[in-house]
């Protein structure tokens, strides 16, 4: 199994985790934070989303902007979004060759500057494991905003 075929096989298996974990975040608590330095649960919500909108970016482009906010209205709509978003890069992941994915650089711009130029699959895989990061800050927000956790790698406490 090359790189390129990992990498799909992961993707697929975490799209429900993330789908999941932003569908359960309580509507009403979404500017719930831990502490004044953290970023609320919309801003990591939309974080997530923006990063799941440069996925397709990242696959099919050689720049991608980085994207930094993703607005919405309630988790519901932002994890419907999300899904048909992860849909489509998962599509234009089979339009990937290894070569394609192993060494056609990328650059990230932040606000259309220049902050650094990687090969495909590093970009993608530093965008991915962000995401798995940023969820697991959702799962810890959610019992405090008064949700419940969904089971994302095994049941949870709220799922027994």
């Amino acid at each position: 199994m090359n790189n390129l075929d990992f990498f799909k096989a992961y993707f697929k298996n975490e799209f429900k985790a993330t789908y999941d974990i932003i569908k359960a975040l309580p509507s009403d608590q979404l500017e719930y934070r831990p502490h004044p330095i953290n970023r609320s649960a919309y801003e990591i919500a939309e974080h997530i989303a923006a990063h799941v909108y440069d996925f397709d970016v990242i696959i099919n482009n050689k720049q991608c902007d980085e994207r930094l906010v993703h607005s919405f209205n309630s988790p519901t709509e932002l994890a419907d979004n999300i899904k048909e978003m992860w849909e489509q890069a998962e599509a234009s992941l089979e339009t990937l060759d290894a070569k394609q994915w192993e060494e056609e650089p990328v650059e990230l711009l932040i606000n259309g500057k220049s902050f650094v130029t990687l090969p495909r699959m590093h970009m993608m895989w530093f965008f991915y494991n962000d995401i798995i990061h940023h969820r697991g800050q959702l799962s810890s927000y959610i019992r405090p905003m008064g949700g419940k956790n969904p089971a994302v790698y095994g049941y949870s406490a709220d799922t027994i």
